[in-house]
């Protein structure tokens, strides 16, 4: 299974191919070009040239299959910390009705907060 042309030295030719230049042939592929064509061009084999092509719409699929929404425990995570800054937030207004509000300012300056 060499990812190296078969005539090594070749001119112009990688000896190894990058992921990034696969990219670039499989995409040539998809959108049509030759097989052998492409494959006597860049001097890879078609066999290689196949499993490139099904790695990389192997590696899509796995990419789609991705969650693109928050997972749950990060939904709870993100309402209970909304949770939290409301109750902080009526806290302090209750204090500063109360008249303790410079008294807060003054803890919450020395916290850092």
């Amino acid at each position: 299974m060499s990812e190296k042309p078969t005539e090594s030295g070749s001119e112009g030719l990688p000896k190894r191919w990058s992921a990034g230049r696969k990219a670039e042939i499989v995409l040539r592929l998809l959108r049509g070009e030759d097989l052998g064509e492409v494959s006597r061009e860049i001097r890879v084999p078609p066999p290689e040239l196949e499993r490139w092509r099904r790695r990389f719409l192997e590696g899509a699929r796995e990419g789609l299959k991705a969650k693109s929404a928050p997972d749950g425990a990060l939904m709870r995570t993100r309402a209970k910390l909304g949770e939290m800054t409301m109750r902080v937030e009526l806290q302090a207004e209750l204090l500063e009705k109360r008249g303790y509000g410079d008294e807060l300012r003054r803890l919450l300056r020395r916290s850092g907060g």
